[in-house]
């Protein structure tokens, strides 16, 4: 059994907890909160035995395997290396980090601790995201990757009304771009690489963050064209175009549905089943890893992460949003 800890108390981690339930090997047995109070709320919710409210004292504790981090993304770095350094094998919610460097950070510690450190990005465990990557030959030489995730935020709704929640607040590194964006950078990089250049636009909120943008990555023989927002919702579809045909993904963070549409008029419907919970292959990815001794996820590697750090920094330059974090490093 891996046992886990969690850090964070928000839904996120009640999804993260839903799916990893379901993989053998998972036990969850210990929570961090700020409060005493919603420790034990959370811990009463999810049976769980252990709670802290110190993170040296989780840290420290000889029960715990790995852990989950899905605190605000400013926290990632301090918390994650905290727990490496404690040999705890970690799990951390996308974005990895606030910038590349603080990655960096990570990854570094994660090779001397010798733990595993994967981002919690669910999109390239999945199941139907590999099938992309095992039919992009039949579309011949790839053109244009568009790629689109916009997803208007409850949280907008009271920015309009005075109310600045954490979602779009600079001081805890958060913004459209590190929280929608990179649903389209990161499987990106992971299916075509880095990219030569980066150009970015954004809208930015009076807050310090962006609420939508867009970017054109340039690469030798292809580009791709990424928008993302939390003011707006699309429906749009992400496509990858080849000389002999495209692929159309239907949502490029939770694909479900993957069909190619050939140039001489054939379709080619390449979906395949996958969980219910979209967060179930991740947390199946990462506990397999811990039980095998693996330092890498072949879905996530921590190159890509960093390539993708990379373009969001260059990203977050262009548009103009900077974090405390960015001043710190």
């Amino acid at each position: 059994m891996v046992r886990f800890a969690v850090i964070g108390t928000n839904w996120i981690t009640d999804r993260f907890i839903a799916a990893a339930s379901k993989v053998e090997g998972f036990s969850l047995t210990a929570v961090y909160s700020r409060t005493k109070e919603r420790a034990e709320e959370f811990a009463d919710k999810h049976h769980i035995s252990l709670t802290f409210t110190d993170l040296q004292e989780l840290a420290q504790c000889k029960e715990i395997d790995a852990v989950y981090i899905a605190s605000p993304n400013a926290y990632h770095k301090e918390q994650a290396i905290l727990m490496m350094n404690h040999k705890k094998h970690v799990l951390c919610e996308k974005p990895l980090a606030s910038n590349s460097k603080e990655v960096e950070e990570m990854i570094a510690v994660a090779k001397k601790s010798n733990v595993l450190l994967m981002e919690a990005l669910k999109t390239t465990a999945l199941p139907n995201f590999k099938v992309i990557k095992d039919h992009l030959s039949k579309i011949g030489t790839v053109r244009r990757f568009v790629a689109s995730f916009c997803q208007y935020s409850s949280r907008y709704d009271a920015y309009k009304a005075g109310t600045i929640l954490n979602a779009f607040k600079p001081e805890l590194s958060n913004g459209a771009l590190m929280d929608i964006g990179i649903y389209c950078v990161l499987p990106t990089v992971s299916l075509f690489g880095r990219p030569n250049k980066v150009v970015a636009i954004g809208k930015m909120l009076e807050s310090g963050v962006d609420g939508q943008g867009s970017l054109l990555l340039q690469y030798d023989s292809m580009e791709a064209v990424i928008m993302y927002s939390k003011i707006t919702d699309s429906k749009v579809p992400s496509e990858i175009q080849g000389e002999d045909g495209s692929i159309i993904i239907d949502k490029i963070h939770t694909p479900e549905k993957v069909v190619i549409h050939y140039r001489d008029g054939r379709i080619e419907d390449i979906s395949v089943p996958q969980d219910d919970e979209s967060m179930f292959d991740e947390a199946k990815a990462f506990i397999q890893a811990v039980l095998n001794g693996a330092k890498e996820v072949a879905s996530h590697k921590l190159d890509v992460s960093r390539e993708t750090a990379i373009i969001l920094d260059e990203a977050r330059k262009q548009i103009g949003v900077s974090y405390p974090a960015d001043l710190s490093n």
